[in-house]
């Protein structure tokens, strides 16, 4: 079976947008979340979200080109491009129709989406733009990516909710093991903090309404969680086919061994309660990775800060591991970035494999009364050195998606 290897990586995120920064906020226990401070906000319950600050995308994109892109999009070649340059990944007629892309967005292009619409309404259907379609459709990720550096391989555009992050990754390490790409550009990306998807958001009661200490408001596993945080981003990395990589002397900064997933056929937003769902999907996992559960070192957790979905995930994680899940280390980083939604598992695999590189292990910030129902080793509020060889990262969406994915470390 064809080895799959992480050579680049890049973010845009709420807390940084390179992977250094990032991170490093993340082993400070930084909150990335704050008054959204983009539109009137008065009338909603919510006032709060994790947005991504200064953030230029001239520096990564050309200027005319970025006008024709949403904000998803910009993250998204933004990312890619410092994935690229990250890997010393050189795309030409050579290796181009041997590179795909598959990068993911669970809403699409909102932002667009909201402001055509307001032109339709005051000024009429003549001045809608043309190029309102190809910017708000959920697929221009991956398809800007690709225009953006001539890959030409495999190009899809995963769309899971929560877990799309995840299950692009997944999906293109697939790609590579099946012989269908040497080397692949994937990921998620997610700018969906408009007055539409926060009202929608609110109006099912899912988010936390701490607005009087944002910072404080995503709090996964502990007993005052109330609502998930809305943010924004995106992640991406480079896989390639091992002997790829070498060939060119590429930077290897971690394997790739096990991708799972799952259905829980249950219901349109809440998981299985009893997580057997997500269960499977880490079974799965495991099993590709043909390691035993115990070895798993640290599980970056889905852990929203919803008061069924980390119940659900604590009880899950304890039906895969048994005993064994007390000893594993076990963090949400949505306590300090928010939930970037379809970027989530994007942003999660970049920390996965940076906690493997750097043993380290970022922690879950805000942990001050823990709910008797979560009983596992959140890592709470310091991070933790910590010698790992796998890890595993956990998303979970809407409509009963579950992903997980494991890294090891490289030898």
């Amino acid at each position: 079976m064809r080895r799959v290897v992480v050579t680049g990586m890049g973010v845009i995120t709420p807390l940084g947008n390179s992977v250094p920064a990032f991170f490093q906020a993340l082993i400070e226990g930084k909150s990335g979340v704050g008054i959204i401070d983009r539109f009137d906000i008065s009338e909603y319950p919510t006032k709060i979200a994790a947005l991504v600050q200064d953030f230029n995308p001239e520096e990564f994109i050309d200027k005319k080109d970025a006008r024709k892109m949403d904000r998803f999009v910009q993250f998204a070649v933004s990312a890619a491009a410092m994935a690229i340059k990250n890997a010393n990944l050189v795309i030409d007629d050579t290796n181009a129709d041997r590179i795909g892309v598959y990068i993911g967005s669970g809403i699409g292009g909102l932002t667009t989406l909201e402001e055509q619409h307001r032109i339709l309404l005051e000024r009429g259907p003549k001045r809608v733009s043309p190029f309102f379609v190809p910017m708000m459709i959920g697929d221009m990720a991956s398809g800007q990516v690709s225009i953006q550096f001539g890959a030409k391989g495999p190009n899809s555009a995963p769309v899971s909710a929560c877990a799309t992050g995840a299950n692009s990754i997944g999906d293109a390490f697939e790609m590579i093991r099946r012989g269908a790409a040497d080397a692949m550009i994937c990921g998620g990306t997610e700018a969906t903090v408009t007055p539409l998807s926060l009202a929608g958001f609110c109006s099912a009661h899912a988010l936390s309404d701490r607005n009087d200490d944002p910072a404080a408001a995503s709090r996964p596993f502990d007993q005052g969680r109330n609502g998930f945080v809305m943010g924004e981003g995106a992640g991406i990395v480079i896989l390639e086919e091992l002997e790829y990589a070498k060939a060119r002397n590429a930077p290897i900064l971690a394997e790739l061994v096990g991708y799972g997933m799952s259905g829980d056929a249950y219901h349109l937003v809440q998981p299985a309660p009893d997580g057997s769902g997500a269960a499977r999907a880490m079974k799965a996992a495991i099993a590709e990775a043909a390691i035993a559960p115990h070895e798993i070192g640290y599980i970056n957790a889905h852990g929203t800060s919803t008061e069924i979905g980390d119940i659900m995930e604590t009880k899950a994680i304890k039906t895969v591991f048994g005993e064994a899940a007390y000893q594993v280390a076990v963090s949400s980083t949505k306590s300090m970035t928010g939930h970037l939604l379809g970027a989530a598992g994007g942003i999660e695999a970049v920390i996965v494999i940076e906690a493997i590189r750097q043993n380290i292990l970022p922690p879950t910030i805000n942990q001050e009364v823990s709910d008797p129902e979560c009983d596992l080793d959140y890592v709470p509020n310091v991070a933790r050195p910590c010698s790992i060889t796998y890890a595993m990262s956990n998303s979970f969406g809407f409509g009963g998606h579950n992903a997980s994915l494991i890294f090891k470390r490289f030898e």
